[in-house]
């Protein structure tokens, strides 16, 4: 990785600089690296209801709701904590003081403030609220993501919408989801569905243990604060022939090595590598279509909006999803935080304030105005949500100098916006301190009905596992009262 130079142009993120695919190994094609087109696949399933996209928020590590969008101000100090309410631009509904530009936009957004599920594990919340289902596949092991997980909603998307641009229907993006001692976490893959059908995960951010938050500027560690690191680098893949290596000379070398993959075939007497030709059918339209390229290379965005969505991980993430969008992409999955970023047991209301609130409230704001801007936000559904929510009370842990709040499935609220969704709606409301619904309780298989119906699916849509077992994607209705 090249690290971020003091005088790059103003309109590129610190670190992103224009590399030839194989330079940057952005393409696999005819021997180049594979790494970001490695769940590439062009799907046909008939789709008869009006095109929507879902953008689908996902703060890993646990928001919570008492200083979000959920606030106690009458509950005893040790509840309602630190931070104080605001007005909003949607009467009566008031929010985080340090979620000011989210404020200035709440008529145009809906809080689901009863959202409720069994867990309070890490692992376990992953994947509940990755997959839209309540309870636990058997077999499951936090430690480890396994084949007999559930799918993930984006692996679903990804397996039953047709393909466009020959981009696969659902993305995730900047990163999987690692816990802080490496090991992947479950409920983000295809699982049951088999391994051939896991999302196209866009790796940008790079993993580190001990770092958190919207990288540089918000870069943060639980405990110690504020941090610097000159060598994390969030690198956009920039796709573009090497020079000397025409359209046409690829198209002659992608036809070559076909036939000869196709004979290899016929002599081995299997056909179980076909599927490969929509890999590279994929590739070479990511190379040769102008646009696509665009949409992966955030240095051609308009400074303005670099600068409204915020030069940091959080911001370049949700830009990225908004053009992804405009070039056929369905469903992105955006990881705001990686390592359980929002955990925030220790420091909770420093953290909160200085690391992980600005840029999360800026680049949200952003994402809205700009889909907005674009006659966009009414056909895109744009949910944001987090494993779980923290405890009613702050408590401390042992050794830590600054309280915070400990996992709490019980409650937390559901942020969701566009597609049709009543701005300035709450549905549902937590009891005094925020610790259990009080009216209107609603659960991931909600909350996953209300993402396929974003996305036009209709109720009859199933996938078959490898042994062709077929499986609604439906559980449950989709969250009452957030249209019209």
């Amino acid at each position: 990785m090249t690290p971020a130079h003091p005088d790059c142009n103003a309109c590129h993120p610190p670190g992103m600089t224009r590399r030839a695919a194989i330079q940057a190994g952005a393409i696999g094609l005819l021997g180049l690296g594979m790494n970001h087109v490695s769940g590439l696949r062009a799907l046909g399933a008939p789709q008869t209801a009006k095109a929507k996209s879902v953008i689908y928020i996902f703060l890993s590590g646990g928001l919570a709701q008492h200083e979000s969008f959920d606030m106690k101000p009458d509950a005893p100090l040790e509840v309602r904590g630190e931070f104080n309410p605001i007005r909003t631009s949607a009467p009566g509904i008031q929010i985080c003081e340090h979620l000011p530009e989210l404020a200035k936009r709440a008529h145009k957004f809906a809080l689901v403030r009863s959202f409720t599920h069994p867990s309070n594990d890490h692992s376990a919340g992953h994947h509940i609220m990755l997959t839209g289902k309540s309870d636990l596949p058997l077999g499951f092991d936090p430690r480890k993501a396994k084949e007999t997980d559930f799918p993930s909603i984006a692996a679903i998307a990804g397996r039953v919408l047709p393909s466009r641009n020959n981009l696969p229907p659902a993305v995730v993006l900047p990163e999987k989801l690692r816990h802080r001692e490496g090991r992947m976490i479950g409920g983000q893959f295809a699982g049951q569905m088999g391994k051939q059908h896991d999302p196209w995960f866009i790796e940008m951010s790079p993993y580190h243990p001990a770092h958190y938050g919207a990288f540089p500027e918000y870069l943060f560690h639980h405990e110690r604060g504020r941090e610097t690191d000159a060598e994390l680098i969030y690198e956009a893949p920039h796709l573009s022939l090497p020079q000397g290596l025409s359209t046409a000379r690829v198209m002659d070398r992608v036809a070559l090595r076909g036939e000869m993959e196709r004979q290899s075939r016929l002599v081995e007497g299997t056909v179980e590598d076909a599927g490969l030709d929509k890999y590279r059918d994929a590739a070479v339209s990511l190379i040769t279509n102008g646009k696509v390229h665009d949409a992966f290379d955030i240095s051609r965005a308009d400074p303005k909006w670099l600068d409204r969505y915020g030069r940091n991980s959080f911001g370049w993430s949700l830009l990225m999803a908004r053009q992804l969008l405009e070039v056929g992409v369905r469903l992105v999955q955006v990881n705001l935080g990686n390592n359980e970023t929002w955990d925030t047991h220790q420091a909770a209301f420093p953290n909160l304030k200085n690391f992980l609130l600005p840029p999360m409230d800026r680049a949200v704001s952003a994402l809205l105005d700009d889909l907005d801007s674009r006659g966009l936000l009414s056909e895109t559904l744009i949910v944001m949500g987090s494993e779980f929510g923290r405890t009613p009370r702050i408590k401390s842990i042992p050794g830590a100098k600054l309280p915070g709040r400990d996992h709490w499935g019980a409650s937390q609220t559901i942020f969701l916006a566009g597609g049709g969704v009543r701005g300035g709606t709450v549905i549902g409301a937590t009891d005094k301190i925020g610790a259990y619904p009080a009216e209107s309780p609603q659960r991931p298989e909600n909350l996953a009905a209300t993402i396929y119906e974003g996305l036009g699916l209709p109720r009859t849509v199933e996938w078959h596992d490898p042994l062709d077992r077929p499986h609604s994607i439906y559980d449950a209705e989709p969250i009452p009262g957030l249209t019209s």
